[in-house]
């Protein structure tokens, strides 16, 4: 056995984040050369692959990426009828991007080719060490399994909401009744991500409930953007009803959420603002008292359970005996009791 039939072609036998990185660089020197475009033999040259590469990442451009390339009589290019116009960033605002960037991959649970797409041309933009560290995003995203059943369901989702359509799917609901779906018929208000549930949601309102509803998208089917449209609420609407979400759900009634942290844990409880409405006090005994009104406990029920026996539930009632018997069974479980 040879060692080419070994370990295969080098040309061909390459890791998803070295292609990301040669992805990012070929759409920098096409999109450099204008509308005269570029051959794939001169283009190989200038990445140091193979002409059947070039050709390849051309494509990979156009059909993966979603990058509107053209081609004529052997020249290729970028299309800019396809492209917003060009951003010109402050070396701050391409660090902030940066970051964000940085952390929305380590969030990320598949790769989106838009995101990547994205991410690529931003690259493109930026001198070092911020380039590179676009392209280890990049790389990182890479790496993630492709989900191109959650990238078409998110697209028409997108561009309902975009273009102001009212979408309807089937929903398969996971609190009020499981292992059940039905239709609903939504006017799409907003798109948001959860960094507690690493899901992505559709937030609108339903005409099948008459009222504001939050769907996990990966838990909508076969969503289909309708001829329907719809009137968006204002902005200031808009935000005076998220803000009394704990994080994504903003469609449940307002409770008071009153939490005594223990001295040992109240200083870092205080350094954090954990919701807008939030008020707190320190006591005597150095404890903090924490208030605030969310909508619904579900979201902030974790996040007391997360600080363990450093919080005690004053209010409400019901979320005091939910954290009690949910730390009692974990109490059982440890011990054998």
């Amino acid at each position: 056995m040879t060692q080419s039939s070994r370990h295969g072609n080098p040309d061909e036998d390459f890791s998803k984040s070295d292609r990301s990185a040669r992805l990012l660089r070929t759409l920098k020197y096409v999109e450099a050369v204008g509308e005269s475009g570029i051959r794939p033999s001169d283009l190989a040259k200038k990445l140091g692959v193979s002409r059947r590469t070039a050709y390849r990442d051309l494509k990979a451009l156009e059909t993966e990426v979603d990058i509107p390339i053209w081609n004529e009589h052997g020249r290729w290019g970028v299309s800019q009828s396809g492209l917003l116009p060009a951003l010109r960033f402050s070396r701050d605002e391409a660090l902030a991007i940066v970051l964000a960037a940085r952390l929305l991959a380590k969030f990320a649970t598949g790769y989106d080719p838009e995101l990547g797409a994205a991410l690529m041309k931003l690259g493109g933009m930026l001198d070092e060490p911020l380039r590179s560290a676009v392209e280890r995003t990049v790389s990182q995203l890479s790496n993630l399994r492709d989900q191109p059943e959650a990238q078409s369901r998110l697209r028409v989702l997108a561009n309902a909401w975009v273009n102001g359509r009212v979408v309807e799917f089937e929903y398969a609901p996971a609190w009020s009744n499981p292992g059940t779906t039905r239709t609903a018929r939504v006017h799409p208000y907003l798109i948001e991500p959860s960094s507690a549930t690493l899901a992505t949601y559709l937030i609108g309102f339903d005409e099948t409930r008459n009222a504001m509803r939050t769907f996990r998208a990966d838990r909508i089917v076969n969503p289909r953007m309708t001829p329907s449209t719809f009137v968006r609420p204002k902005d200031v609407e808009l935000e005076r009803t998220l803000a009394a979400a704990w994080d994504i759900v903003a469609d449940q009634p307002l409770e008071e959420i009153v939490i005594r942290f223990t001295p040992e844990a109240a200083s870092r409880a205080s350094e954090t603002r954990w919701h807008p409405s939030q008020t707190s006090e320190r006591e005597a005994d150095g404890s903090l008292l924490w208030r605030a009104r969310v909508s619904g406990l579900l979201e902030v029920r974790s996040w007391v359970l997360g600080w363990g026996e450093g919080a005690e539930v004053l209010k409400p009632q019901a979320l005091r005996d939910d954290v009690a018997q949910t730390l009692r069974a974990a109490a059982a479980r440890y011990t054998g009791a």
